[in-house]
């Protein structure tokens, strides 16, 4: 821990003595010991804490109250530990600013540098410093959030559309093992043909395989108007799939069919665990408008 202390010499005393009364209280939090954290305290005091209410905790039996439920969610594993304390005392005033590392095991891997702020106002009585005031408190970053989750969703997407243009460039190489990248092993595709749902990925490669062997010449795969959007662990894409399969020199097949992929970031990998393609029928007679064109 960092300790600074501040003033003239004749208040080395005063400066050690807030010193450790900070020390003693914070590890009494910490193990929740209650008795030793309400010491030192004055009846009149006044507390800013993190949660509510907003006009303050006033008066020790009220102070005295806000702890139990603290110690509840400290008894998790919670740190609650001093880093730097600066104390400035003066001849019957003083005050001390703090950085605690406060939080779970999980909240500070996630975010090690999420510091509780603390500030304490001392006035000395009868020869003896007593804690008048605290103020408990956390640093805003929900714009630094927000900021940080518009980048990951943007990353996320574009990952998202470079799975599609490598699908598209194995498709015209005929790369059917390249065409199995990021598809999960478990994926539910419903394809163009029966039965109702495609399960797994050996059945979806078997699809993959008949469609590029159908061609006797290249196929080619894109989707003009993608469409991806993701969030967290979770993508959607969409758009109209165009198909171009050479059939013969000089004669080539164009068809459109319409399709939505689900992924999944597990690992920092996405995989796709669903797909739904259809193409439009036509109710009069039934039969499937391949030949539609957006």
């Amino acid at each position: 821990m960092q300790t600074e202390t501040h003033g003239g010499a004749s208040g080395a005393d005063d400066r050690r003595l807030v010193t450790e009364l900070i020390e003693r209280w914070a590890a009494a939090v910490h193990t929740g010991d209650l008795d030793t954290v309400l010491a030192d305290h004055a009846d009149d005091i006044v507390m800013f804490d993190v949660p509510p209410p907003h006009d303050g905790v006033r008066g020790l039996a009220a102070y005295r109250d806000t702890w139990p439920p603290f110690f509840r969610w400290q008894a998790q594993g919670a740190a609650f530990e001093i880093i730097s304390l600066e104390v400035t005392a003066g001849d019957d005033v003083a005050f001390a600013h703090a950085l605690l590392r406060c939080g779970t095991p999980q909240d500070l891997a996630r975010d090690p540098g999420h510091h509780l702020r603390l500030t304490i106002g001392l006035r000395k009585t009868h020869g003896r410093w007593v804690v008048t005031h605290e103020h408990h408190s956390f640093a805003d970053t929900s714009g630094e959030q927000d900021t940080a989750g518009e980048q990951d969703t943007a990353g996320a997407e574009e990952q998202v559309r470079a799975i599609h243009r490598h699908w598209f460039d194995r498709t015209a190489a005929g790369d059917l093992d390249g065409l199995m990248a990021h598809i999960d092993d478990d994926v539910v595709s419903y394809e163009h043909d029966g039965p109702l749902r495609h399960l797994g990925i050996d059945v979806v490669r078997e699809v993959c395989r008949r469609g590029l062997d159908a061609s006797s010449g290249p196929v080619s795969w894109e989707v003009p108007d993608l469409t991806v959007i993701a969030r967290d662990d979770l993508a959607v894409a969409w758009g109209l799939n165009r198909i171009r399969a050479e059939q013969s020199p000089g004669r080539t097949e164009e068809s459109w069919s319409r399709g939505t992929r689900v992924f999944r970031r597990t690992g920092g990998s996405w995989q796709m665990i669903h797909q739904h393609l259809s193409i439009p029928y036509d109710p009069g007679t039934g039969e499937a408008r391949a030949d539609l064109r957006p």
